[in-house]
């Protein structure tokens, strides 16, 4: 059995992600690179694979842009579906009632720790 805490990672400082930022980073999940992000929505942490619920591809055409202007969505730039950036639902647009993969994340010691999601997407 692999020890839990190697799946664990460290990839920023809490104050590194104001409100209305977000960062893009990569997990390592038993052999996989999983592409994921970190949002910053009124001042909450959130953390999610970045890839669509609808078509399997990358929500930012533009590294690290995730919100919509007014910053109250995650938007998918390829086809334009809306999510909420606290639940990760998807409220407009294909795939209207499914969620993004969250990635579970805790503070420790002043920085963010994901770990690998326990049902990451092919």
């Amino acid at each position: 059995m692999t020890d839990p805490v190697e799946h664990e990672h460290d990839i920023a400082g809490v104050d590194e992600v104001r409100p209305g930022e977000s960062r893009t980073f990569t997990l390592e999940c038993d052999g996989r690179r999983i592409e994921a992000f970190l949002v910053n929505y009124r001042d909450t942490l959130h953390a999610y694979v970045n890839q669509c619920r609808h078509v399997p591809m990358t929500l930012d055409w533009v590294e690290n842009r995730f919100f919509t202007d007014d910053g109250a969505f995650i938007l998918c730039a390829t086809h334009g579906a809306l999510y909420e950036p606290d639940t990760g639902l998807c409220v407009d647009g294909p795939p209207c009632g499914r969620s993004l993969f969250r990635i579970p994340l805790r503070i420790e010691a002043g920085r963010i720790v994901v770990r690998c999601p326990p049902d990451p997407p092919e």
